[in-house]
C-alpha cells in the first residue's frame, strides 16, 4: 500500500545539540545524528507530511521528495512547525496553497507565527500559502485512509495517526482510552520515548517500554529521542520487538 519514512527522530534540541561536546565514537554513528521529529507517508497517489520541523528542507531533499499532497500538524510546538516556511517553494511551483490539517486552536497558532502567509503582497513577492483545515476522523489523501485521534502531551492535545496496521504517536505523556483502542492490533508503532529521566509531558524510556509491551505491536520504534541514547548500545538492551528509530528509517505498511 505504501510506506512511512521517519524524516526526523530527534527531540526538540536535535542531536547533536548546540553547546555540548560528544565523544568521537558517539558522533561516528550516523544514527546518533537526529533531526527534529517528522514523518512522511507515501501512498500510491502521493505524499503526506506529518509536521514541519526546522530541518524540513534538508529532510525532504535528503529523501528525494519534491511533491506533497497535504500536511498534518500534530501540534504547534516549535520543533513541529518552524519549518513551514520551507513549503513556500512548493506553493510557488504548484500555484496553490498547501492544505494543512490540524486542530482549530493550532490553526490560530499558525496564523500568529506566520502572519505573512495570509497577507497580500505586490506581484513578485513570494510567500508560502496555507489552506488551514480541521482534521476529520479519517483523511483520504494520497490513496491512503489516515485515521486520526488525539493523545495528551501535558496540557496540549497531540494528533496521532493510524494507516492500516501502522501508527505514529509523537509527543505523548498519556494515551486516553479512546486513543488506546485505536492502537490495538498494530504491525508497527512509532512512539515517543524522549529521554531516560521521567518527563512531565513525554514518555520516558521505561514508560515507553511499558506502554509498548502493553500495546503489543509486532514492532515498536521509539522516536523524539534525546542524546541520552546511543543507538547501537540502547538497541542491544531493548526487549525483542522494540528498537530506536533513526532518520531515514523506512517502514512499509
Amino acid at each position: 500500500m505504501g510506506q512511512a519514512i521517519v524524516l526526523g527522530s530527534g527531540t526538540s534540541n536535535g542531536v547533536p545539540s548546540l553547546g555540548k561536546a560528544y565523544p568521537a565514537g558517539y558522533l561516528a554513528n550516523p544514527k546518533n545524528h537526529r533531526t527534529r521529529p517528522a514523518l512522511l507517508l507515501q501512498g500510491p497517489d502521493g505524499n503526506v507530511l506529518v509536521d514541519c520541523p526546522p530541518e524540513l528542507r534538508l529532510q525532504l531533499t535528503r529523501e528525494g521528495v519534491h511533491n506533497l499532497e497535504a500536511v498534518l500538524l500534530t501540534h504547534t510546538h516549535a520543533d513541529h512547525v518552524m519549518g513551514m516556511d520551507d513549503l513556500r517553494s512548493l506553493c510557488i511551483r504548484d500555484q496553490r496553497a498547501m492544505p494543512v490539517y490540524t486542530a482549530p486552536q493550532y490553526q490560530e497558532d499558525v496564523k500568529r507565527i506566520f502572519p505573512y502567509a495570509f497577507e497580500d503582497f505586490p506581484e513578485g513577492i513570494w510567500v508560502p500559502r496555507f489552506d488551514l483545515r480541521d482534521v476529520p476522523k479519517v483523511l483520504h489523501l494520497a490513496g491512503l485512509d489516515i485515521k486520526t485521534f488525539w493523545v495528551e502531551h501535558g496540557r496540549w492535545p497531540v494528533l496521532a495517526i493510524r494507516v492500516a496496521d501502522f501508527a505514529y504517536v509523537t509527543d505523548v505523556g498519556e494515551i486516553p482510552a479512546a486513543a488506546w483502542a485505536q492502537l490495538q492490533g498494530l504491525d508497527v508503532l512509532v512512539l515517543d520515548a524522549v529521554r531516560f529521566k521521567p518527563h512531565p509531558n513525554h514518555f520516558h524510556f521505561e514508560r515507553a517500554i511499558e506502554v509498548a509491551l502493553k500495546l503489543g505491536a509486532r514492532q515498536t520504534y521509539f522516536t523524539h529521542l534525546s542524546d541520552d541514547y546511543d543507538h547501537d548500545q540502547t538497541n542491544a538492551d531493548l526487549p525483542a520487538g522494540i528498537e530506536l528509530a533513526y532518520d531515514g528509517l523506512r517502514i512499509p505498511f
